[in-house]
C-alpha cells in the first residue's frame, strides 16, 4: 500500500505543478485603459492585443492615469494603456504585480505596435526588486514556511507523542514563530534577496507555518496514520500551485486561479506580495483566510482530540505512587 501511495503521490506531485506552471496561458488579464481609447489607432492596437492574448484582455476604463495608477496599487490591473493624443501609446506593465504576465504584456504589446504601426513605449510602472528579478523570492519562502510547518507537525507526532492538546498547539505556535524568525532572516539580512518589512513578513511566515503544522494535526486526529495524504493534496498538491507565486493568477488555469486564493499557500503569497510591494494598499482578506483555517484546524483538533495519537494520562497522585 505504502508503495503504491508513494508511486502515485509521484506521479500528481509532478503533474500538478506541470499542469499550472508548465504552459501558462492567459485567461483574463485586467488592463486600464486611458485616453482616446476610441480613437482608430488606439482601437487597432487594443484589438490587436486582444487578438495575440486570445481574447483574455479585460478593459478597465479610467479617465486619467492617476485614477489608473491607484488601481495598479490596488492590485485591480496589471497594466495602462495610455492612448495618447496623435495615437502615440504608452504602455505601462507592473512587474511587481506579476513577472509573468508582465513579461508577456510587454512582449505581447511590442508585437502589437509593430503589427499596426502605432507607436509604443513600453515602461515598467512598479518593477520588482533587484535581488529577485524573476520576483520568485516570496514563492520560495512561503513554500518553505507551509512544507516546514507540517513537516514540524510530522516530526512532534513522532518524536513529542507525550504532547498534551494544548501543549501541542503551544508547541506549533513556538516553532512557527522562530521558523518564520529564521526564513526572514536568511533572505533579508543574510541573502540580502528582498528588503521585506521584517516584522509584518515574520509574522505573515509565522502565521502560515502555525496553519500549516494545525492542519496536518487536525487531520492526524481525524485519519490517523493517513493524515499526511489529505495534507500534502491540500497543501502541496493543490495549494502551491494554485497560489500565483511562481505563475501569476491571470495565466493559471480558471479553477486553480479561483481556488488558489482561499488555500494557505496562496493567502500566504498574496499578504506577503503585498506587504512588500503595496505596502500602502493592504487586504485583509488573505489575512483572514489564514487565519480561518488555523482558527477551523484548532478548533476541529480539539473537538476530536481524545483520537490523536499521543499524549499522556493523567493520573492520581496516589495512583501515580
Amino acid at each position: 500500500m505504502l508503495v503504491l501511495i508513494l508511486a502515485a503521490a509521484a506521479g500528481l506531485f509532478a503533474g500538478s505543478y506541470t499542469y499550472a506552471m508548465a504552459n501558462p496561458t492567459p485567461r483574463h488579464v485586467p488592463t486600464a485603459v486611458v485616453g482616446a481609447e476610441h480613437a482608430t489607432r488606439g482601437e487597432a492596437f487594443l484589438a490587436a492585443m486582444d487578438k495575440a492574448l486570445d481574447a483574455s484582455v479585460e478593459v478597465h476604463r479610467y479617465d486619467k492615469v492617476a485614477g489608473a495608477r491607484e488601481a495598479v496599487e490596488q492590485q485591480e490591473v496589471f497594466a495602462i494603456l495610455d492612448v495618447r493624443p496623435g495615437g502615440r501609446v504608452e504602455f505601462d506593465v507592473s512587474g511587481a504585480s506579476g513577472a509573468s504576465v508582465a513579461e508577456l504584456l510587454a512582449e505581447t504589446a511590442t508585437e502589437a505596435g509593430r503589427a499596426t504601426g502605432v507607436p509604443v513605449t513600453v515602461h515598467d510602472l512598479k518593477p520588482l526588486q533587484p535581488g529577485d528579478p524573476r520576483g520568485l523570492a516570496i514563492f520560495y519562502i512561503s513554500l518553505a514556511a507551509v512544507i516546514i510547518g507540517f513537516v514540524g507537525a510530522i516530526q512532534m507526532s513522532v518524536h513529542a507523542r507525550g504532547l498534551n492538546p494544548a501543549e501541542r498547539i503551544a508547541f506549533t505556535l513556538a516553532y512557527a514563530l522562530l521558523g518564520g524568525f529564521a526564513i526572514a532572516a536568511v533572505v533579508n539580512w543574510w541573502l540580502g534577496a528582498v528588503d521585506l518589512p521584517f516584522v509584518q513578513s515574520w509574522l505573515i511566515l509565522s502565521l502560515t507555518m502555525f496553519t500549516s503544522g494545525m492542519v496536518f494535526t487536525m487531520f492526524n486526529a481525524l485519519v490517523g496514520r493517513w493524515a499526511m495524504i489529505p495534507t500534502w493534496g491540500l497543501m502541496v498538491l493543490l495549494g502551491n500551485p494554485s497560489s500565483g507565486g511562481a505563475v501569476s493568477w491571470p495565466l493559471l488555469p480558471s479553477a486553480l486561479g479561483a481556488i488558489g486564493r482561499w488555500l494557505p499557500p496562496g493567502a500566504s503569497i498574496n499578504a506577503q506580495h503585498t506587504a512588500v510591494y503595496f505596502s500602502g494598499h493592504q487586504h485583509a482578506f488573505p489575512y483572514l483566510v489564514l487565519a480561518a483555517w488555523a482558527l477551523v484546524a484548532c478548533a476541529v483538533f480539539w473537538v476530536w482530540r481524545h483520537r490523536h495519537p499521543g499524549g499522556r494520562e493523567s493520573r492520581p497522585a496516589h495512583a501515580a505512587t
